[in-house]
């Protein structure tokens, strides 16, 4: 009798277990050391009312510094404003045309073009109109970012600052999620052509390799829902309706167990 209600109670444990580890594992069907493609990554492409940096560098300082925008800075106690054209840079607000206005090129549509598209196509035009014979063109993005909700460690917004990111890194800067958080209940909200789409990931399963939110987009927003005993304890009468049920289940389990095991 011993014998079987202890292999009993090592089933219902196993049981349990294995319940446990399909909520809260990553990646739970993928086959270890068998190669699969790789999907083509997605730059981060602009969009009105991004802000962009473009630095134009060149072997002549002065003649670069044409095409460079300058930041005005006022010096503390006289008002005297200087032009600083080797410190820190002003950006560029694309318009909601996906226009630019560079100094001597005049505007430029940069709209829907990733940041090394822009960079060459500003270093073509300057070499092509004999403006710049060696100009070295870099172009760093400026208010771009994505934020994190819910059940996550650090939620928070988070700036982008290189051409692709993905949801992975993204929940890996906040912290990786809680024990709380729902592995198979995370949604990234995305707006974009003046639609709001929102799209359901399961971080359980290798399908979110494939995902359209995989590679994050600016201004996408994470949210990791709470699982039910997170939801639970929002509620301080459920939660402790609850745990008066969880202790009398147990009670009522001691006292069986007893009772077979000293009869």
């Amino acid at each position: 009798m011993k014998k079987n209600l202890f292999s009993l109670i090592l089933l219902v444990m196993t049981l349990a277990s294995c319940n446990t580890s399909e909520k809260i594992l990553y990646f739970q069907d993928i086959v270890v050391n068998r190669p699969e493609v790789i999907e083509a990554t997605r730059d981060i492409t602009l969009q009105p009312m991004d802000q962009i940096s473009i630095l134009v560098s060149s072997k002549d300082p002065e003649l670069a510094a044409l095409f460079n925008l300058s930041r005005a800075q006022y010096r503390v106690g006289n008002g005297a404003s200087i032009n600083n054209y080797g410190g820190e840079m002003s950006g560029y607000t694309i318009d909601e045309l996906g226009e630019i206005d560079f100094p001597v090129l005049g505007k430029l549509h940069v709209g829907g073009m990733t940041k090394s598209e822009v960079a060459a196509m500003v270093k073509k035009r300057l070499i092509d109109e004999s403006l710049v014979n060696d100009p070295v063109v870099t172009v760093e993005f400026m208010n771009l970012y994505f934020s994190v909700l819910g059940e996550v460690r650090n939620a928070g917004k988070y700036s982008i600052t290189k051409d692709q990111i993905t949801i992975l890194e993204a929940i890996a800067m906040a912290g990786d999620l809680t024990i709380y958080g729902k592995r198979d209940g995370i949604f990234v909200i995305r707006e974009e052509n003046g639609e709001r789409v929102t799209h359901w990931v399961d971080i359980r399963s290798k399908e979110i390799f494939k995902s359209p939110v995989y590679f994050l987009k600016q201004n996408d927003v994470i949210y990791v829902q709470p699982n039910t005993v997170r939801a639970g304890q929002s509620t301080i009468n459920e939660n402790s309706v609850k745990s008066v049920g969880l202790w009398i289940s147990i009670a009522s389990f001691l006292t069986s167990l007893g009772v077979l095991l000293f009869k």
